[in-house]
Formats: structure tokens, C-alpha cells, sequence
């Protein structure tokens, strides 16, 4: 288990609902038996197939879920040392993500590293 998958833990925190894994399998809903979100990976029960294991890493929730820990870095450092484990299990893993996961990630960072920096130099002229 990577330092994100453990900071994220998505089997307890990511709500997974039968419409998500639908609409981004691209199928019908009512071939959705069953979800079951285990450690590491989703079990869709398939009307049509039967059985089926994705990532969470596939999932617009861990996108998301991605975001939010970026947007709770309180300094520079935190937001630096979360970066390279983005990174890292991004390089890793890299089947298992969307084609504009790096790109959305990217941006969010840089967003939050900009108000970071604002917050810094606001603070360091407040002190002179």
C-alpha cells in the first residue's frame, strides 16, 4: 500500500455509489448487482459479465479525495511532501488513473501553493 492509498483509505472514507461505477463503466445501471469496496480494489457484481475489479484509483471520488488532502496542507512543506506521493504513486500506477488526473491534480497543487506563498509573505510583512 502506497503513503496516499494509506492517507486516503478510500474502503472507509470514499462514498462508491452504483451510479458512479455505472457512469464510468459506461453502462446501464440496473446491470450493477452488487459494489463491494474492498482494501484495495472495487468488486462489481455484473448482470451482464459477472464478475469485475477496478481501482479506486479509476474512480472521480479519489480524484476528489486527492484534492481535498491538497486543499488541508497547511504549509509549504506538507504541500511538498504530498506532491512527491502524488507523484510517486501516480508513476507507479499509472494504468489505473484517468487520462487527466495529473493534469486536474496539477492544478489544484499549484492553486494551493499560490495562496501558501500569498499567506507567507502576508505574514512575513505583517512582522515588520
Amino acid at each position: 500500500m502506497t503513503y496516499l492509498f494509506h492517507l486516503l483509505q478510500p474502503q472507509e472514507k470514499l462514498r462508491i455509489t452504483k451510479n458512479a461505477i455505472a457512469k464510468m463503466l459506461n453502462i446501464p445501471l440496473n446491470l450493477i448487482i452488487r459494489v463491494e469496496c474492498w482494501t484495495y480494489v472495487i468488486f462489481i457484481h455484473r448482470q451482464d459479465r459477472g464478475g469485475q475489479f477496478i481501482s479506486y484509483r479509476q474512480l472521480r471520488e479519489w480524484q476528489n479525495a486527492v484534492a481535498s488532502q491538497i486543499q488541508k496542507c497547511q504549509n509549504l512543506s506538507q504541500l511538498n511532501s504530498l506532491w512527491i506521493a502524488i507523484e510517486l504513486d501516480w508513476y507507479r500506477y499509472q494504468a489505473q488513473y484517468a487520462d487527466n488526473y495529473l493534469e486536474f491534480v496539477q492544478g489544484v497543487w499549484s492553486d494551493r501553493k499560490s495562496q501558501l506563498n500569498q499567506q507567507s509573505r502576508i505574514s512575513l510583512a505583517a512582522n515588520y
